[in-house]
């Protein structure tokens, strides 16, 4: 299907198919069979194919349209600008903005929950109470790239004024630094799966398109833990950049 290449090049101006899409607006099937001569069953089959492969998606209240596919690079080394103490920018913000993308952070929600077995035994709280904050990192205006939860012991929550749905300014990793509880190791999980249907429906694809999960674990410099942070994103569209790592403890 030549909309299908078009698609692919990001050519949207060449194809009736693309047009549409991009205007918006839901494409009538009778248009599409006019244009390309198709029957209406195989018009509604290539639109599913075109949702498969990620480059259209069903919006609810808009219709299909063209998927956003913009690729991000997320370097470890993000959290060396998270940790200095001046300028307002969190790690997704800068990192977006040194690859000249509008990156911003909104915060979803703010809660207090028991901790159940597993992050009890991460966080060193069994049984105990945690802070979970519960955020989108998008491309203004409305592209979620990727969904976060995070959890925080409560009492460290408090003490580092991120219990509330107060902006952090800077981010969280500088809020805890600056409450005494610096951020010294991390480490993290990285696999892939199909979305589940709700995070198809927030990250804007197909239930085909694969996603990168990312769990990671963050300890102060005498081990303590501070933070899990699970991360669910399109596989085609995020790159995780661990540069620089030292290869021994010498280093």
């Amino acid at each position: 299907m030549q909309g299908r290449e078009a698609l692919r090049r990001g050519d949207q101006a060449q194809q009736p198919y693309v047009r549409s899409l991009r205007t918006d607006r839901e494409p009538r099937i009778t248009e599409l069979m006019d244009a390309y001569g198709l029957a209406r069953q195989t018009v509604r089959d290539a639109i599913g194919e075109l949702a498969d492969e990620g480059l259209v998606v069903a919006v609810r209240k808009t219709g299909t349209v063209v998927r956003h596919r913009t690729p991000v690079a997320i370097p470890l080394s993000r959290y060396r600008h998270a940790m200095t103490p001046t300028g307002s920018d969190g790690p997704w913000q800068a990192a977006t903005a040194a690859q000249g993308i509008d990156g911003a952070m909104e915060l979803i929600g703010v809660e207090r929950v028991p901790a159940d077995e597993e992050l009890g035994v991460l966080l060193d709280t069994p049984g105990g109470e945690l802070v979970r904050r519960s955020r989108h990192a998008v491309i203004r205006p409305d592209d979620v790239v990727q969904i976060q939860h995070a959890w925080y012991p409560a009492q460290l929550a408090e003490a580092a004024g991120i219990a509330t749905a107060d902006k952090v300014r800077g981010g969280v990793y500088r809020a805890l630094a600056a409450a005494g509880f610096a951020p010294a190791t991390v480490s993290e999980t990285v696999a892939a799966r199909l979305p589940g249907p709700d995070e198809a429906t927030r990250l804007r694809i197909g239930g085909k398109v694969s996603v990168l999960t990312v769990e990671r674990l963050t300890r102060d410099s005498a081990g303590r833990p501070l933070e899990v942070l699970r991360t669910v994103a399109p596989a085609d569209r995020i790159r995780l950049c661990y540069d620089d790592l030292p290869l021994n403890s010498g280093s």
